[in-house]
């Protein structure tokens, strides 16, 4: 059956060159994961192949794919292995949203495309902390940065930072103590930078997610790449946070491999009891229609969406509570999908050597990606909230 959601020959080729990187790394996509080993070979395939650059824009020897044709190669990226397309997804968002929110200096992101293309040097933004509350949530970092002669001082703690075993570079968000503001600065790795091995998560176990300390880090002046003022709209808020649909992309990559692998098992494991395969038992069929109906609707949903984008870009900016929407709807979606996908598999889904148990693990991450459901839920109900109370007080 073809893909409806591939819709020229650029984005065929495209999901096809995806294919084939995805099938390469999960050959040891499972070794990784039992491991809990960052895996450098995977990385190493994609840079020869040049997917660093995808995002990058053109005019620095980039590809400058769009949104859409990004959650194309991710979905596909991930069905091979989810957390080498979590981990380079960051990589590509942050060009992606950088390229089309301008808000770094030109020359410092022209320099980290360049590095991207041509040394393959990877870029990531590291927010979380642990014990400081959610910075998205408004919690201020708890890494500070001290204004010194020539740049700034940075103390403090980072946790969750995926590619953290590979960065060389990669950007943070700390408060400005002498100006009360957040502001995100470019770090690059040195002897005051420590990366602690502390990922070893049930899901998304291959993703380096490890903490940060910054011991008194110097960094120069022009590393301040911008600040967020109060009542300015940041580059992780701006244009409606479509970018961020990279993230749903990723989990729906899992759950189309869920999918065709129960498919695949429904048509080729024979009962007994039916004298034909479990394909033809009701309640398999039953639970492969459902799965269906999922699948179909949150992939519909989140290139409708990228679509929307493309075609009237001014809309971007009244997006964002669609985006919130799609990733609540997805994720939810996906973890039902690979749940239903191991009832039909049956018992030996939950072998460690089935493949389905490590997508049962990886899917429950995107609960804790952002937004999480109790943010979107909120933020919704607020939203018409005010809206009616507004409208109250005009009549």
């Amino acid at each position: 059956m073809s893909d409806v959601f591939i819709r020229n020959e650029r984005e065929q080729q495209l999901v096809q060159y995806a294919r084939g990187l995805s099938t390469q790394i999960e050959k040891t996509a499972a070794t990784y994961d039992e491991r809990g080993e960052f895996p450098f070979e995977h990385f190493k395939i994609l840079e020869d192949a040049g997917y660093f650059r995808l995002t990058v824009p053109k005019k620095y020897g980039g590809d400058e794919i769009s949104l859409y044709e990004l959650l194309l190669v991710q979905e596909q990226l991930a069905r091979g292995d989810a957390s080498t397309a979590l981990s380079v997804g960051w990589h590509l968002l942050t060009f992606l949203n950088v390229r089309e929110a301008r808000t770094w200096p030109e020359p410092v992101f022209a320099e980290l495309s360049r590095k991207a293309v041509e040394e393959g040097s990877l870029l990531n933004i590291i927010t979380s902390e642990r014990g400081k509350g959610n910075i998205s949530r408004g919690s201020l970092p708890g890494t500070i940065a001290k204004k010194v002669n020539g740049g700034y001082i940075i103390s403090g703690e980072k946790a969750f930072a995926s590619l953290a075993p590979i960065l060389k570079q990669f950007t943070i968000i700390a408060y400005l103590e002498e100006e009360n503001l957040t502001a995100e600065f470019l770090m690059t790795k040195n002897e005051q930078v420590e990366v602690l091995n502390t990922w070893d998560a049930m899901g998304m176990r291959a993703t380096g997610s490890h903490d940060i300390i910054f011991h008194d880090t110097f960094v120069p002046e022009e590393a301040l790449l911008y600040r967020h003022r109060p009542n300015e709209v940041n580059r992780f808020l701006a244009d409606g946070r479509v970018y961020s649909l990279e993230i749903p992309a990723v989990y729906l990559g899992i759950a189309g491999s869920a999918r065709d692998y129960a498919i695949d098992c429904a048509k080729n494991t024979y009962s007994y009891s039916l004298n034909n395969t479990i394909a033809h038992a009701s309640h398999v069929q039953q639970k492969i229609g459902e799965m269906e109906v999922l699948y179909q609707t949150a992939r519909r949903t989140l290139y409708s969406i990228a679509s929307q984008v493309e075609q009237i870009p001014a809309i971007k900016e009244q997006l964002a509570d669609d985006v919130s929407i799609a990733k609540y709807m997805i994720c939810n979606n996906v973890i039902e999908i690979v749940t239903k996908a191991m009832q039909i598999v049956g018992g030996r889904s939950i072998s460690k050597s089935n493949k389905l148990q490590r997508l049962f693990r990886d899917v429950q991450c995107s609960r804790f990606n952002p937004p999480a459901d109790d943010v979107v839920i909120s933020q919704l109900a607020q939203g018409l909230l005010v809206d009616e109370k507004q409208g109250a007080f005009q009549l």
